[in-house]
C-alpha cells in the first residue's frame, strides 16, 4: 500500500534476478496502523509474516516478502529517536524463512504540540516538511475524530490544525511525522538499505546443504576482561547460521581487541 516495492525491487533484480510483484487489493492497514486506529497484533516478525503469507495467497506465488517498521526511543540511547525496520522473506520452495532487521537513528520521527496560528517553522524544518508528510490529531480529543494523514502542504496543514483544534478540549493539536514509507523518504532509504542486505543474504548459499539465506543471525559475546579475565558482554564473533540445516559457524569480528575494557566488566564494576 505504501510503495515499498520501490525500495526493494532494484536490490532483488540486481542481486537475485528476481522481480517483485505487488498484489492488488490487499489492505495491510488491517494488520495495524502507525497512528493507532488499528493496533498491531503480535510481534514485528508475526506482522511481517502475515503480510507475506497474505500476498502469497493472493498471487499464488511460492515466495513472499513482508515489511514492518517500528519507531520510538533508541534501545541504547533513549533520548534519540530510532527506526527499527524488518524484512521477512518466506520461501515455501525451500521451506525456510529469512529475516533481516536494521536499527538506525536515521529517522525524522518527531512530534509537536501547538495551537492554531503558533509558529512551528523550526519544527517543520527539522522534520524536512513538506518533503516528509505529517499527521495531525487533537491533543485532548473531546469527540471522535480520525487522524488527518498525509499532509504535505502548508495550506493543508493550516486547515488540518484548525479542524483538529475544534475537536480538542484544550484547543491544541499534536503534529506527528507521517511514517508511512511512501510519504517519508528517509524511511524509504532505510528500507532500501535493508533490502540490499536481505538480497545479499538470499544470494548466499549454505556451504553444507546449499540452501539460500546463509548469514549472520546473532553476535557471540564473552570477550574476557583485560584485568580479571572474566567473560563480559562484549562481542567476540559473528554467528552465521543456515535457515534450513544445522550448520552454524562463528567468525571473528575484524578489528576487535582480544580483551575487553574493564569498564564493561561486571566483575570489576559490579
Amino acid at each position: 500500500m505504501h510503495g515499498k516495492e520501490k525500495a526493494v525491487a532494484r536490490a532483488f533484480a540486481r542481486q537475485l534476478a528476481a522481480s517483485v510483484r505487488v498484489p492488488a487489493g490487499i489492505d495491510t492497514d488491517a494488520l495495524g496502523t502507525f497512528t493507532g486506529e488499528i493496533p498491531r497484533v503480535g510481534t514485528m516478525v508475526e506482522a511481517a509474516r502475515a503480510k507475506a503469507l497474505l500476498a502469497m495467497q493472493v498471487t499464488g506465488l511460492r515466495c513472499g516478502l513482508g515489511s514492518e517498521g517500528s519507531f520510538g526511543p533508541h534501545p541504547h540511547i533513549p533520548f534519540i529517536p530510532c527506526d527499527t525496520e524488518l524484512l521477512l522473506f518466506v520461501d515455501k520452495i525451500n521451506e525456510i524463512e529469512i529475516c533481516e532487521t536494521l536499527v538506525t537513528h536515521r529517522t525524522n520521527y518527531q512530534s509537536c504540540k501547538c495551537h492554531t496560528g503558533e509558529d512551528i517553522s523550526d519544527f517543520l524544518k527539522s522534520i524536512r516538511f513538506p518533503e516528509h508528510a505529517v499527521v495531525v490529531t487533537p491533543s485532548a480529543p473531546s469527540m471522535e475524530i480520525l487522524p488527518i494523514k498525509g499532509i504535505s502542504s502548508s495550506v493543508d496543514l493550516s486547515e488540518a490544525i484548525l479542524h483538529a483544534s475544534h475537536a480538542s478540549s484544550d484547543r491544541a493539536v499534536q503534529i506527528v511525522t507521517d511514517m508511512r514509507a511512501h510519504l517519508n523518504p528517509t524511511r524509504m532509504a532505510v528500507i532500501r538499505a535493508l533490502a540490499n542486505r536481505l538480497a545479499r543474504r538470499l544470494a548466499t548459499r549454505c556451504p553444507q546443504c546449499g540452501a539460500p539465506g546463509f548469514g549472520v543471525v546473532d553476535i557471540a559475546r564473552g570477550r574476557p576482561c583485560g584485568w580479571c579475565g572474566e567473560p563480559t558482554q562484549m562481542a567476540i564473533a559473528k554467528v552465521f547460521r543456515c535457515a534450513k540445516c544445522t550448520l552454524e559457524t562463528h567468525v571473528s569480528i575484524n578489528g576487535v581487541p582480544k580483551t575487553a575494557d574493564p569498564g564493561s566488566c561486571e566483575n570489576c564494576n559490579p
